[in-house]
């Protein structure tokens, strides 16, 4: 299937409601299920991800399939490590694709039982669960987040609590401390100097929680008010003071065009005139958003170079090369300067005949793609369905405001 998507008309006005954080509904459920909690979890995200991630915990089978779900692979393999039984854990072909040897390598230093029933190092896994009592374990710090956040997660669990050493440069960073202000909300108390982070014994606590509204999912509509001829939109479902790194984009946007104005619960943006003559930026705590920003920079040409974009190649697809390829079908021609790099200096070629962009089973490619619609209608997105993912009705609130949208 694909969409071809246009607005006729380019000023952009209305309201969004967004949808509920996909991480912080992901940690909330695996806390919920180590505490046994019966406690609800309101405006829980009803995106692919978290839906894989309630139904497994919900099941009482012990062979389970993540699908695409990055995030519910990461997280259930450490919880399932300490959940006394034997599991297997499996995902689709691009899962069996995505490295997970560093977690699985950490959980059996401490004394879990997990081993690859096919390629070494990749999903799908056979995870003997049983009590966990190593205390502590050292990691690179420019791996994934997601597996410094899966052992965080179980920490407090073990019998002698865990300290995690982290050696160079931290990816990420703004993600774990989410994970540890989630799980202090809980009643889980840790400590994060220089490189190492303690988790002591304790217990969570069986508490209420309502997720709040996603960033990342909102970092689309300030891409579409960049690129707008004028508009104002309001944001609804947002915290000002958000735990999410994603929230960091507001600065950012400034200097393309758009203006933002906080509310009580949520927030107006505004079109606004920008004179960014090249953006310079170090994407190492919101590296999700880099693909939000490579498309609206090009699309308002304004030359970039970013950085910290090395967890990027073992996504849902490889960012880097899904960018530089699905850009330069519009006449882009973007570069890789060094490992963790992309940058385009303005250089055009001819655009292909017919535009269709591939978004490599990746929810992030299309929704960063869907603001092109603001500036041309020659433009369609392949498998557009991929955004359940994340954002399950983003097509839908692109036709509320004025968008169309056909097959």
């Amino acid at each position: 299937m694909q969409y071809s998507i246009s607005k006729p008309n380019k000023v952009l006005e209305g309201k969004v409601v967004l949808p509920s954080s996909k991480s912080i509904s992901n940690r909330v459920q695996i806390i919920n299920a180590l505490s046994y909690s019966f406690e609800s979890i309101k405006n829980l995200s009803d995106c692919d991800d978290s839906k894989v991630m309630q139904k497994i915990l919900l099941s009482n089978t012990n062979t389970f399939d993540v699908g695409h779900a990055g995030t519910s692979m990461r997280f259930l393999t450490a919880y399932l490590s300490k959940i006394v039984g034997e599991w297997t854990l499996a995902g689709s072909d691009r899962m069996k694709e995505r490295p997970i040897g560093v977690l699985v390598d950490a959980l059996n230093s401490l004394g879990a039982q997990i081993s690859y029933l096919e390629k070494e190092g990749y999903p799908p896994l056979k995870i003997f669960g049983s009590n966990i009592t190593g205390k502590e374990v050292e990691l690179k710090g420019d791996t994934s987040s997601q597996y410094i956040s899966a052992l965080l997660l179980i920490a407090p669990t073990l019998e002698s609590g865990l300290r995690i050493k982290l050696k160079g440069d931290i990816v990420s960073r703004s993600y774990i401390e989410m994970t540890l202000n989630i799980m202090e909300e809980f009643g889980v108390k840790s400590e994060f100097k220089g490189q190492e982070i303690y988790v002591a014994k304790q217990s969570y606590n069986c508490i209420p929680y309502t997720v709040e509204g996603d960033w990342s999912g909102a970092s689309y509509w300030w891409s579409f008010m960049a690129l707008a001829a004028e508009g104002k939109l309001y944001l609804d479902g947002l915290r000002r003071r958000s735990f999410q790194g994603d929230s960091g984009l507001v600065p950012v946007f400034e200097k393309l065009g758009v203006k933002t104005q906080f509310s009580k619960r949520g927030m107006f943006i505004e079109k606004k005139e920008s004179d960014c003559k090249k953006l310079v930026f170090d994407f190492l705590q919101m590296p999700d958003l880099a693909q939000t920003f490579a498309v609206c920079s090009c699309l308002k040409g304004i030359p970039f170079h970013f950085k910290g974009l090395e967890t990027l190649k073992i996504k849902e697809t490889d960012r880097i090369y899904a960018l530089i390829t699905e850009l330069g079908k519009l006449g882009y021609v973007l570069h890789e300067p060094a490992e963790g790099e992309l940058a385009w200096d303005g250089e055009r070629k001819e655009e292909d005949e017919k535009i269709v962009i591939e978004t490599y089973h990746d929810h992030r490619m299309a929704m960063a793609f869907a603001p092109v619609a603001m500036l041309r209608d020659d433009v369609s997105i392949d498998d557009p369905e991929v955004v359940k993912k994340s954002y399950p009705n983003f097509w839908e609130q692109m036709q509320e405001l004025g968008f169309t949208i056909k097959e």
